[in-house]
């Protein structure tokens, strides 16, 4: 059985000026809890036969911090289809994963990997798709059993939220910023 795991990018510096979405880099508070969540992956024993992700900054950056937390080198392959991408194209990419790939790291943005976490975890998921449905911060990761043998199988409502881990339930500095 395939399992997906979805990574969102740390958090950005929309402070920095930048002259096009695509270069914004992480700001320190996205750095911590990239490193944070490298930890709590390698602390885990999660592995990953296949890694893709956007090819934006912020996506780079995030890889960068969350190798340095993980212990190992994270090499991704680098698909612009996953920049800003919608939750169709985002399973079109899925469905065109290499099938000797068990498990399967995917790196992008929001709206487009928590509309796909919806898509492919039915409602009533349990108390994790409940959570993920309330919102899908920054540095989140959302691990799925998607039940397919095929990668190309991979259908709406057809997988299993296993694990959803946001940086502020590893570390409570890393939560929302107050107004």
């Amino acid at each position: 059985m395939k399992t997906l795991t979805l990574l969102r990018h740390a958090k950005s510096g929309w402070d920095d000026p930048v002259a096009r979405d695509f270069d914004r880099p992480l700001n320190d508070k996205g750095r911590r809890a990239a490193q944070t969540m490298g930890r709590h992956m390698r602390d885990e024993g999660l592995v990953f036969d296949h890694i893709v992700a956007s090819p934006a900054v912020r996506v780079m950056e995030t890889l960068d911090a969350i190798a340095s937390g993980y212990g190992r080198k994270l090499e991704p392959v680098w698909e612009r289809r996953i920049y800003l991408a919608s939750a169709a194209t985002l399973l079109d990419v899925v469905h065109e994963l290499p099938d000797e790939a068990q498990r399967v790291l995917m790196v992008g943005h929001n709206p487009g990997l928590e509309d796909l976490a919806m898509l492919l975890v039915p409602f009533g998921g349990g108390a994790l798709r409940d959570r993920l449905e309330e919102k899908y911060p920054t540095a989140t990761l959302a691990e799925m059993a998607t039940g397919a043998e095929r990668w190309r199988a991979v259908a709406e409502g057809q997988a299993r939220l296993d694990r959803y881990v946001r940086p502020r339930d590893l570390d409570p500095a890393l939560g929302p910023d107050e107004r």
